[in-house]
């Protein structure tokens, strides 16, 4: 790829224009579901939120990242060889206040990553709906690139301050309702935030963050190491998951 074409593709993204897509199956209805009811079940008591990189040790969360459907689209996108660079599960309990506020997928505190070799999805393991908390995204926002960011404000919350960007207005704003076994890919840069969930039931989803060789810009390298799921160009890169870059 030249670097006038990869410059092009870098604006724009592998997911184009709108940067976000969302007619993506990952399960079956049901499977998307039993699975969702044996996690609420185990973090009913304790109220768990977020549970981070659930791929790294548990095998539900392994076998979803590896999902031949879902890997099927990350790989049009991405090219033959993908890694998992992070996960979290998100559980949204009903009545109790859990905004994500607006932010982008690629860039933190620890790491930024190339938007052209990278993409984002988002697991829906419950139906999510606007009252139970589903994505908000403005289409074609990434193509503005990675913007200033900082802490949200105090919340008091375990979970802790999450990253968040100033957006205004909301007029481009779209809400993506899904079902359980579906999933929605965004580009890394696209500002997307959820709301806190008002309906009767949990909402649960799992967010992956999918790679290919060379997408990580900036890398803490105490962060766990890049999980490849696809292809076999990873072996000349072995320690990808632990080097950073500039």
């Amino acid at each position: 790829m030249s670097e006038l074409t990869h410059h092009a593709r870098t604006v724009t993204g592998p997911l184009g224009h709108r940067g976000v897509r969302t007619t993506v199956e990952w399960a079956p209805l049901g499977a998307a579901r039993a699975r969702a009811a044996a996690l609420i079940a185990e973090h009913r008591a304790h109220q768990t939120e977020i549970v981070r990189n659930p791929h790294l040790d548990q095998e539900w969360a392994a076998a979803m990242v590896r999902s031949r459907l879902l890997l099927a689209s990350v790989r049009a996108l991405l090219g033959p060889d993908v890694a998992v660079e992070n996960t979290f599960l998100v559980v949204k309990w009903p009545g109790r206040a859990f905004e994500v506020p607006w932010h982008q997928d690629g860039i933190d505190a620890r790491i930024e990553l190339d938007p052209a070799r990278s993409v984002a999805a988002w697991l829906a393991l419950t139906d999510a709906t606007v009252a139970s908390g589903c994505l908000d995204v403005i289409p074609g926002s990434h193509q503005a690139g990675y913007l200033p960011y900082g802490p949200e404000a105090v919340t008091g919350q375990a979970r802790g301050r999450a990253d968040t960007v100033s957006v205004e207005p909301e007029g481009q704003l779209l809400s993506v309702p899904v079902h359980a076994g579906r999933a929605v890919l965004m580009d890394m840069r696209l500002l997307h935030r959820s709301r806190s969930n008002t309906s009767d039931g949990a909402r649960v989803g799992l967010n992956v963050r999918y790679v290919a060789p060379g997408a990580c810009l900036r890398r803490d390298p105490t962060c766990p190491s890049l999980v490849p799921v696809s292809g076999t160009g990873w072996s000349s890169t072995p320690q990808e998951g632990r080097e950073s870059s500039t």
